[in-house]
């Protein structure tokens, strides 16, 4: 990781899309047990940090994908 200085909860979300993949903002609320908005909260952290990317939902517009960018930069 970064030496960038995020709170726990980015930190929490980081690590589980290090481990599980890319995941929707309900995927992450479910696996990491931390409310919806304290999730809102460690994506926009990792957003602004240029953390993770946000993908397009083919499956389901409404919702947004996301994943941790070291990890795409590995697979591209």
């Amino acid at each position: 990781m970064t030496d960038v200085n995020l709170p726990p909860s980015s930190r929490t979300v980081l690590a589980l899309l290090d481990e599980g993949g890319a995941m929707t903002h309900k995927e992450i609320v479910k696996k990491s047990n931390l409310a919806p908005r304290t999730v809102r909260y460690a994506l926009k952290k990792l957003k602004e940090n240029q953390l993770i990317i946000e993908k397009f939902n083919f499956r389901d517009a409404r919702q947004i994908i996301y994943q941790n960018r070291e990890t795409q930069m590995v697979t591209a």
